[in-house]
């Protein structure tokens, strides 16, 4: 298995990922989704709120605020020591105070661990002449397969690597060059030249508008361009390596389950 990065930055990387299955990349997709664990803040002590939201409203906001999150700080409340009943290693608590006239923003929350801090600027709530808030909030460890706010990947998804294939029957009329909407084919002196094959989003409006079946759009069934972004909780490269550290332990924990059954 080969990978190959073509963009890589703090929150979101774009990579082929040669010699695999669809299955092992839609593990790698789904694990970054659902199973990379992160910090949320799950549980609001609403002291003062004149604002014009419910309680609930203002909670939900706060519940989706993406917090920077350690994993080797923290675990999650049900492989915790004190049982989920919550400790400072399972939870951490931020609080925060406002008074309007203004806007506020995520990064007014004062946090105990002062490494868990928002992970962007979030306006909350405008605040009026005289409206106030006053919570204290609880953030705790838990999976996006439990719920969205917890969902540390975002914008993850994969597809096979297009392989466009010119034939004779292609006369060079053009046609296919107007109708790409990535801009993949161009005209040149010798007819028509593909010159960016992996941006080809393999739409096929090519193949339709060519009378002559001169094009026709494949696929490398074993080649993916997979492109992943995080929320902000932690760098990307580090929800890509964890979600297959993931992948890996489950398919351990799979085969001695497996090796169980066979012994018996």
């Amino acid at each position: 298995m080969n990978v190959e990065i073509i963009e890589l930055g703090d929150h979101k990387a774009r990579f082929v990922l040669s010699g695999a299955t669809h299955a092992f990349v839609n593990s790698i997709r789904r694990s970054m989704l659902a199973e990379v664990p992160t910090l949320a803040i799950d549980y609001v002590n609403i002291y003062d709120n004149t604002s014009v939201l419910f309680d609930e409203q203002l909670a939900l906001r706060f519940g989706l605020i993406p917090l920077i999150t350690d994993l080797d700080s923290y675990v999650l409340p049900s492989e915790c020591e004190c049982g989920g009943e919550g400790c400072s290693q399972c939870q951490v608590s931020l609080t925060l105070s406002a008074e309007g006239p203004k806007v506020v923003y995520s990064t007014e929350l004062v946090s105990a661990d002062p490494a868990v801090m928002p992970a962007d600027v979030v306006p909350v709530i405008k605040l009026a002449e005289g409206q106030r808030i006053s919570i204290e909030a609880v953030a705790r460890l838990g999976t996006g397969h439990d719920h969205a706010k917890w969902q540390a990947g975002i914008a993850c998804g994969y597809k096979n690597v297009p392989h466009i294939v010119l034939l004779e029957e292609c006369d060079g009329c053009g046609i296919c060059v107007d109708k790409c909407p990535r801009g993949v084919l161009v005209i040149t002196d010798d007819g028509i030249d593909v010159v960016d094959e992996r941006a080809c989003s393999l739409c096929r409006l090519c193949e339709r508008v060519c009378v002559l079946n001169g094009i026709r759009v494949e696929t490398y069934p074993d080649s993916f361009i997979c492109t992943a972004e995080s929320d902000g909780s932690m760098p990307i490269t580090e929800l890509i390596i964890r979600s297959a550290d993931d992948i890996k332990k489950r398919a351990e924990t799979l085969d001695q389950y497996l090796s169980i059954v066979d012994a018996d």
